[in-house]
């Protein structure tokens, strides 16, 4: 009888860590279990959308405010248009607000930053952010670094 507590025992253990593992998975990754609850969306255009994923982070004074929910080429105007899914609580940003899009750590994952305007008109359902800052490519700026020090040593 002893032997079968003690199996009992383990294996509510282990389907507890298994459980602990799953919970922290869906944390990480930034999946939820429960519904997404009042938001809207807002689009903004960018030139260069480099590292940035769906599901990306959307944050105002480093408060997480939604995520990114798609990303895809505008055809008419061959630029990167991001889908933002906002909090509803969010439901003022002026019109004027400006979109950037930041790198968390100097190698660290790529999210949406936006910084409020002072427009007295708000964003509603479907607006468009316009003034936007794209991605910053590390591998452009190496390369522009080196050309300009080669350039230097050419010169001398």
């Amino acid at each position: 009888m002893q032997n079968r507590t003690l199996e009992i025992g383990v294996g509510l253990f282990l389907m507890a860590g298994v459980l602990a593992l799953l919970l922290l998975a869906l944390r990480v990754s930034g999946l939820s279990v429960g519904s997404a609850g009042d938001t809207y969306k807002v689009y903004a255009y960018f030139d260069n959308i480099a590292g940035l994923t769906v599901r990306a982070k959307v944050t105002m004074a480093g408060v997480s405010i939604g995520k990114v929910t798609a990303i895809d080429l505008d055809r008419d105007s061959y630029m990167g248009r991001v889908t933002l899914e906002l909090d509803g609580s969010v439901n003022n940003l002026p019109e004027d607000s400006t979109a950037s899009i930041l790198t968390a750590g100097l190698l660290g994952e790529k999210y949406i930053g936006i910084s409020v305007g002072g427009d007295e008109e708000v964003l509603k359902d479907g607006g468009t952010i316009h003034d936007t800052q794209s991605s910053l490519v590390l591998e452009d700026l190496i390369g522009k670094f080196l050309l300009n020090s080669v350039n230097k040593d050419e010169a001398n």
